[in-house]
């Protein structure tokens, strides 16, 4: 049988700081592939060559990756400054409705980091531009410095809700993540259930309250060493599931804190 497919999210970029490409990271692509059981197709996330029903139908489901560009603080009422960073309204205009349309339909998506962001705005939420900057707050930045092993390496502890969906999904209450994100959640959106928190009272895990299909949505980067880490395996292999579920016309399970 043929695998169902999921659209990941791609990232504008220059490459060789002068040539305009769509890209994703490569082990997006190994996550979805090798632990999802999925065939990852990259998305070049521009509403001048997709559109939103488009991409429904062509995808059972979708990856909403991480980005080095954020959410533009107009989405949630907010003015632009400098520690908003870079910006990219493109991706915007497309995983925003997306989200929405997927949560309406049971449509199965997994985010991370911006995805995780874009979750949250999507359905109403509002984002802290520099959560470092906050009092109390850890740097939750990528390192600048050292070998991508050392820079995706795990840094802080996420705690679950006790009996909710990430605990039951896991096995515990409590795990080890990577950091690499500036931006953080600061209002959570309409249905929106904040389930797992850094130390600090950063949220690092979500899910859509009574949506139909799987919501999951993550502040860390589990695509990293997707096939051997113990958290990261159970999330793309829950993901996969659900996805494989919506290729065969079964009903999503819903997935709901207790």
């Amino acid at each position: 049988m043929s695998r169902p497919i999921v659209g990941i999210i791609g990232n504008m970029s220059l490459l060789s700081d002068s040539y305009p490409v769509h890209a994703g990271g490569t082990m997006n692509s190994a996550a979805v592939a090798q632990v999802a059981g999925c065939m990852p197709l990259l998305i070049p996330t521009d509403p001048r060559f997709v559109g939103v029903e488009e991409l429904l139908d062509a995808c059972h489901g979708f990856l909403l990756t991480g980005g080095r560009p954020n959410v533009h603080p107009s989405e949630y009422g907010e003015e632009a400054t400098e520690a908003h960073g870079a910006f990219d309204r493109c991706r915007d205009a497309v995983t925003l409705p997306l989200v929405r349309a997927c949560v309406d339909r049971g449509q199965p998506f997994l985010g991370i980091c911006r995805g995780f962001q874009e979750v949250n705005v999507a359905m109403g939420g509002t984002l802290h531009p520099e959560i470092r900057d906050l009092p109390g707050r850890m740097n939750h930045r990528m390192p600048p410095e050292g070998t991508i092993e050392e820079k995706f390496a795990l840094r802080h502890r996420v705690r679950f809700s006790e009996g909710g969906v990430f605990a039951r999904l896991f096995g515990a209450t409590e795990v080890m993540t990577n950091t690499l994100h500036g931006q953080g959640i600061k209002d959570a959106g309409c249905r929106i259930v904040i389930d797992g928190r850094a130390d600090d009272g950063t949220p690092e895990a979500l899910f859509v309250e009574s949506a139909p299909g799987f919501t999951l949505s993550v502040q860390w980067h589990p695509e990293w060493n997707a096939a051997s880490d113990p958290v990261s395996r159970p999330l793309f292999e829950a993901f996969g599931a659900a996805v494989r579920a919506w290729a065969e016309g079964r009903s999503p399970r819903a997935l709901r804190s207790a």
